[in-house]
Order: structure tokens, then sequence, then C-alpha cells
């Protein structure tokens, strides 16, 4: 998962992508980057860390220009190295940057056939290294001189022609602009907004309109499925339509735990969403547990706060704020590792004892993944002197990887993998637990809502997935790249050759 976004205007935009960037700090803490463009020339800065730790003054001062992109990156496809920050960058044709959000599922046939047809080299395990070859390929067989919104139109749809997966683009090609595109099922968020000035009007895409808000831009509307967006140097707007058999079918997980919840997808406001699935929840409650005594719902920070008081609500029962979060630790489900993220839990919440003890305590949480997170938080509110802990979550079980953008574990390392309700209650050592059930979670996201969707992905609790290309031996491939053991190999090799280098450098 990744935060993508791209900005054309009057002046200097590199303060301006930099705030986009923090805004969507959310989507992505293992790396950033942006890249300007002025006078024909491309200026990049990217590397590990948060958005306030990879740009200091000194290269801010470097990143001049009028329009440029920036990327966020938790890593998913690929490995956390340094070397995998994007924005990516091509000489030819016209010298392009991109930056990526999501991805591919068909990687692998992709790579062999740039090395072996498109006569191009990839230097990254990236897939989005891929996407920006097959996009500039692409653009080099139309045989322009110089770039215009037919030649890249024409580019994006052979890139929907080759590509598989999930996927929001916005790239920059130099001295002319910028481009936009999404994947023919909108499985991944884009959007764009339009800001007048004295000078002219100023575009902004990006992967949340929160981002929008932030600068002063006034969303326009979200990037359609296979849609392409052309904004130029000058502030002028194209769009097309490059993809065969479109439909919006979004990942639904963006709504219960990726998206900040003062954004809108899709036309769907999150923070409503939110609600929805607290109130749904609560009604699964009173359906299941009529005689339940729960004194006290708690969420668990920060997914879950709308959909527990929702839910308190509903139920008629106190709402209150049981854990204090340390916000310099990252989120847990994604961190590499058992150990780590056993570790993390703990420097990440501490209980407030006088909101448990003697009560019975219903926590709710926006999802359960591996369990690590919920196993220690009950045992933390055990300690805290709680008579009886419930747990509820706003999703669904995760029983299925999702293969477009999130990392997940392979399903062994999921909590529900095999096991029933009353079974996951026993191992994360709950008094009872209760799930979301899938129709009313897609309710909760349609009900009251301005969006043209009606479906989405979820593949993560069906198993069945949108772009219809995913088999076992897709799975297989996948485990062996998602698997904590696989990971913990990979980073220590990359490790080895940071230790090499930084001697070699000495």
């Amino acid at each position: 998962m990744c935060g993508i976004v791209g900005i054309v205007a009057k002046t200097h935009v590199n303060q301006a992508i930099y705030d986009a960037l923090t805004v969507l700090q959310h989507r992505g803490q293992d790396a950033a980057g942006i890249v300007t463009s002025d006078q024909n020339k491309l200026y990049l800065r990217k590397d590990n860390g948060l958005v306030s730790d990879v740009f200091r003054t000194r290269h801010m001062q470097r990143l001049i220009g009028k329009m440029g992109i920036g990327h966020v990156r938790y890593p998913t496809a690929g490995s956390s190295s340094s070397a995998e920050a994007q924005p990516f960058y091509v000489n030819s044709p016209y010298g392009i940057t991109l930056a990526h959000n999501g991805n591919l599922t068909n990687t692998e046939q992709l790579a062999d056939d740039i090395y072996r047809e498109d006569l191009r080299h990839i230097n990254t395990t990236s897939d989005s290294e891929v996407l920006l070859n097959v996009f500039a390929h692409e653009l080099q067989e139309q045989k322009q001189l110089q770039p215009t919104p037919e030649v890249i139109f024409k580019a994006v749809q052979r890139v929907h022609a080759r590509v598989r997966g999930g996927y929001a683009v916005v790239a920059l090609i130099s001295g002319y602009g910028i481009v936009a595109f999404r994947d023919p099922n909108g499985i991944r968020p884009a959007i764009f907004g339009r800001r007048d000035t004295a000078q002219g009007p100023e575009y902004m895409v990006a992967s949340e309109s929160v981002a929008l808000d932030a600068l002063g831009f006034k969303l326009e509307r979200d990037i359609a499925p296979g849609e392409a967006i052309v904004i130029t140097e000058q502030g002028e707007l194209f769009t097309r339509q490059c993809a065969e058999n479109t439909r919006l079918a979004p990942c639904i997980f963006e709504h219960v735990y990726f998206a900040r919840p003062d954004s809108i997808i899709d036309g769907i406001a999150v923070y409503k969403a939110r609600l929805r699935m607290g109130e749904k929840l609560a009604d699964k409650i009173m359906r299941e547990r009529p005689d339940h005594d729960i004194d006290v719902v708690i969420p668990i920070p920060d997914t879950s706060r709308s959909s527990a008081l929702e839910l308190a609500n509903r139920l008629g029962v106190k709402y209150r704020e049981g854990f204090m979060k340390n916000r310099y630790i990252g989120r847990t489900f994604i961190m590499p590792g058992q150990q780590q993220r056993k570790k993390s839990v703990k420097q990440k919440l501490n209980a407030l004892d006088l909101e448990f003890r003697g009560k019975n305590v219903l926590l709710v949480d926006d999802s359960i993944v591996r369990g690590t997170t919920c196993e220690q938080i009950i045992e933390m509110a055990r300690e805290a002197g709680a008579k009886k802990v419930y747990f509820a979550s706003a999703a669904p079980a995760v029983r299925y990887p999702n293969v477009y953008g999130i990392d997940m574990p392979a399903k062994e390392e999921f909590i529900a993998h095999g096991r029933s309700t009353e079974e996951i209650a026993a191992e994360i050592g709950a008094d009872w637990l209760v799930y979301q059930d899938l129709d009313d979670l897609i309710q909760a996201c349609l009900e009251g809502s301005k969006t043209e969707a009606r479906e989405f992905d979820c593949s993560v609790f069906t198993g069945e997935y949108v772009t219809g290309d995913i088999n076992d031996a897709y799975f297989a491939r996948l485990s062996q790249l998602r698997n904590d053991a696989s990971k913990g190999k990979r980073n220590a090799v990359e490790n080895v050759a940071i230790d090499l280098h930084n001697d070699h450098e000495s």
C-alpha cells in the first residue's frame, strides 16, 4: 500500500508535494520520494524513512520546478531496500518518472517480456519499475519526437492490455506534464482536483481527497477505472477512457483500515462508512447476545474509533478511551517478523487501569489479521483488571492474502486460516468474539454514499479476486515472498549488502 501525488502549478511545487505526502503518510511509512521538473531537467530525492526524515532543507532547495510527483511506500512486492523507493526513472523516451500504488499480478511475465522483447533492463524487483518500463516502451513504440495527449492515451491503452492487477499511477514526462491512470477495475484509489489562481488553473492528483483538502484544491472527481488524465505544464487538462471492459470494484479494505476517515473515495465518505460499520456490528451483537453484560466499549486506536463509538451508542453502553497510543510506532500487521510485531504492540499501547478494573470490556478493532496485536491487547486488558474481555472486529474474518497492494502475509499466517470463530476467540484469549458480516460491511460502505460502485474487491474475506487471474501457483509464489521466514532472509541479505557498501565507502 502506498500514497501518490502529482501537482502541476504556477509556482514551485516542492513544498506542496511535501505537505501532501505528510498528509498521506499513513499510506506508507517505509520510504518517500519526490521528483520535480524544471526547464526539461528532473530533480529527484528519495530514500527510506518518513517524509520528515527523507527531506531536509538542502534537498527541498534542489527540488525546483512547477510540476512534480511524490510517493510514500509500504513495501509489498519487492524488498524494503532504499533502491526500491519511488519514483523510478527511465531516460528514454522523453525522460519519465513514475510512482505507483498497488501490485501487478503478472510481474514475472512482464519482466521477462521487457528483457527479451522490449530490450529494456530492470534494476530492482519492484513491480513499479516494471510498470514504468512497460509504459515507456509503449510510448516509444508511437515513434513521436514529442509527446501529445493522443500519443500518451494510446500508450496507456497498451499498458492496460499488457498489465494485470491493481494500480493507480502518476507519472511525470520531463518538460511536458503529468499523466495519471487507474486500473480497469478501479481497485486502488486515485482522485484529482483543481485550484484556480490569478495565473491560471493548477491541478493535483492524489490517492485520497484529504491531500487535496490540505492544499486548498477542490475535488473534481475520482479517476474512473481504466481512465487516463494528462495535465500539461501549461495547465491544460485532457482525459480519455483507455481500457475495455471496465468496472468499479474498489478494495473494500481501504474503508476498513487504510484510508483516513476524513477522505472521500469513489464517492464514499470513509468516516460515515465506519460509523455504519459500528451500527451494523452492534445490531449483530444484539441479535446473537441480547443479554450481553458489556459495561464499556473501548477502541483499539486509531482506525476503529469511529466504529466503536457508534457501536457503543447503538448498544447504549459507555464508550471510553482505554489505551494511550505512542504515535511514533508504525502499523503492526505490516511489520516484518512476528517478534518485531510483538515487541511493537507493547511499545505502541498502554492501558489505563481505571477504565478496565472490575469491568466487562468490549474491545473493538478494525480487523484481525495475524491475531498478534489483539492477543496482546486482550492480555493487557486483563492485566489492567478487566473482569471479562470481549472482542469485536469491524471487518469479517481475513482468510486470504491481498494481491493488489497490501502486504498481508501468506494465508497460513492468518489466525482465521482453518479456524472457526470460537477457535479464534480461544486463540486470542477473548471470552467471546464477534466478526462483522460481509453483507453488512458492503452495505455500510454503500448506504448514503454518492458512489457508482455496486461491488467491491473483498478478496481478503472471500478469496474471490476481481482480476480473475489468481490461482494456486500464484499463491505458492506469493507465500514464498510474503511469509515471515522469507522476509527475514531477504532483509538479512539486504543488510549484508548495505554493510559491504558502507565498508567500501569508508
